[in-house]
């Protein structure tokens, strides 16, 4: 456990050059008042930029400084972790930060990145999210767990259970893992080029044996197997070029057989014209007995002559279209026939080029074995010395690659143990329903009757006694500072289980003062004087007045000119 002893500053903000000092852990509550502008909230920023270099409200650096003086701005805190007592000192002109344990300086030799990180890690177990989670419930600029994004929830989660140890482990694994990939890399590629040496090497002294054992005759059937299929290849060619010039005689009178094609589509088109003019005007005598545009009726005669005269025009062109169409269609079919014609040349010419290039690989083929067959034969003995130690390398180099491989895949299972979804989220999926209890039965104290819970992604589902389903931003500020609260001493509960970030300090900036009505501030004061006697807690407020009794000590910021005064009371 952190317990926070002393904090003291001087031309921080609005105080001056004498430092003002407050004891943390004297009394078990305090009350901080004064009025607008007066640095009652100082301490928290004090207190956050020593620990954190950041304010806990949103100022930058520079305006911490006081503006009257404008220099050798300090902040000192000191605390105890068991029998340890730490000192820290932080500055700006001159930029100063040290860290004292028992008394001596810490080693500053790494740069303060990494100071500050040891700080963090390696003293506090605390970096700046968790800290205001677990100290700090404030106003202003303070961003309420809720209010967190999903990962940053998790970071605040996995230092109170003291699991981040996983994440650092998992961060060196990560560059034993590259180191161990590169070096695999390299063994492969190291093996590969064994590997290859040695098959040359046998390949080169099998090529060799061939040669001393009749390999001028194999090379010489070979050269004779590539003469004849030159030759097969050579006739298989010239068929080719005489289908081309009968398909080539073929297709010459495609024009002439496409020109007779258009010239009977025209005619059949317009007997089909006249065909349908017969059709029509037979329809019409058909079922017309007047005249449609005089009205006159028609002479019988004269309407049997108009019929036996337009089906005799429909008889005599329906056949010559059925006639002219059937000359279409075998027009139509020598046509297609002739444009496969024109693919059939274009495969031919394709199996020449295809032929060309086989029979100028099978001459350089030819041409390489006559210079094979007058190559003289070398001493095998030799080129076996150098296979006897290729063999050996690479025989080497496979046990080395095993082993790479082995810590590779072991390497591998730890390092699926160690990510978000493996150890970690087995010990944050049995400290879920813990969290759950202990956040309701903080609602329940402050009166407010919901079933709130946490999954293990740190998503909310809150039940009203209707059941129906709520999300955080859905109640009003009061009922939301509820939550807040809850899930403030919830973390501090879990912080003292695990002894992993728990601290004596417990900050509460203006929270009387804002959403709380009077029987949720009666029922906190209830929760706040039943913590624990290590607790040492602190309230900001405006209503001293009202609260001046419900606390051990009062500690009092006045404006004197332009600098802020201190005075800390028992009562």
């Amino acid at each position: 456990m952190i317990v926070f002893e002393k904090i003291r500053w001087k031309n921080f903000l609005s105080t001056g050059n004498t430092f003002t000092e407050m004891t943390l852990n004297e009394s078990k509550s305090h009350l901080v008042v004064g009025s607008n502008g007066a640095g009652k909230s100082t301490m928290l920023d004090a207190l956050c930029f020593v620990l954190f270099n950041k304010p806990f409200r949103k100022i930058s650096k520079s305006q911490l400084i006081n503006s009257v003086n404008e220099k050798e701005c300090v902040v000192e805190v000191e605390f105890s972790i068991g029998k340890v007592n730490y000192h820290v000192i932080r500055g700006i002109k001159p930029n100063v930060f040290k860290v004292h344990r028992n008394g001596q300086l810490l080693d500053q030799s790494a740069a303060n990145k990494d100071y500050q990180k040891y700080l963090e890690q390696s003293i506090l177990k605390f970096n700046y999210k968790s800290f205001t989670q677990v100290v700090i419930l404030g106003s202003s600029t303070f961003v309420p767990f809720m209010q967190l994004p999903a990962t940053h929830r998790r970071e605040v989660v996995e230092d109170l259970l003291d699991i981040k140890i996983f994440s650092k482990m998992n961060a060196i694994l990560k560059d034993r893992v590259k180191d161990n990939k590169d070096n695999f890399t390299a063994c492969k590629h190291t093996l590969e080029i064994c590997e290859t040496k040695l098959n040359h090497q046998r390949a080169s002294i099998h090529k060799l044996t061939e040669l001393q054992e009749g390999m001028i005759q194999k090379l010489h059937n070979k050269f004779t197997t590539n003469e004849d299929t030159i030759v097969n290849l050579n006739t298989r060619k010239k068929e080719n070029d005489h289908s081309m010039s009968v398909l080539a005689q073929s297709v010459s009178s495609q024009a002439d057989v496409q020109e007779k094609y258009e010239s009977l589509r025209d005619m059949r088109s317009k007997i089909e014209q006249n065909k349908n003019k017969a059709e029509k005007d037979h329809k019409f005598y058909t079922k017309h007995d007047k005249c449609p545009t005089c009205s006159q009726t028609l002479e019988e005669e004269h309407k049997h002559r108009q019929l036996v005269d337009a089906e005799s025009r429909r008889v005599k062109y329906n056949d010559g279209y059925k006639k002219i169409d059937e000359q279409v269609s075998l027009l139509y079919d020598k046509l297609r026939d002739l444009k496969g014609y024109g693919q059939s040349i274009i495969e031919l010419q394709s199996d020449n080029l295809s032929i060309d290039k086989q029979v100028a690989r099978l001459l350089k083929e030819n041409e390489n074995i006559m210079a094979e067959c007058n190559k003289e034969t070398p001493d095998i003995d030799s080129e076996k010395v150098k296979l006897d130690q290729y063999e050996l390398e690479f025989a080497e180099n496979v046990e080395r690659c095993a082993g790479v491989s082995k810590e590779f895949d072991n390497l591998k299972i730890v390092s699926t143990l160690l990510r978000d979804s493996g150890i970690k989220s087995k010990v944050i999926s049995k400290f879920v329903p813990i969290f759950n209890s202990l956040i309701n039965k903080y609602l329940q104290s402050m009166d407010f009757f919901v079933n709130f819970t946490l999954d293990e992604e740190f998503n909310e589902k809150i039940l009203s006694r209707c059941r129906d389903v709520f999300s955080y931003a859905s109640f009003s500020e009061g009922e939301k500072q509820k939550i807040d609260l809850s899930l403030l001493f919830c973390w501090r509960d879990i912080a003292k289980m695990k002894n992993s970030a728990s601290t004596n300090l417990l900050i509460l900036d203006e929270v009387f003062d804002s959403s709380l009505d009077t029987a949720a501030t009666d029922e906190l004061m209830k929760i706040l004087r039943g913590m624990d006697e290590r607790t040492n807690l602190f309230v900001i407020s405006h209503k001293g007045d009202i609260l001046l009794d419900k606390f051990d000590t009062v500690v009092t910021f006045d404006k004197v000119g332009d600098f802020s005064t201190m005075k800390q009371d028992s009562l």
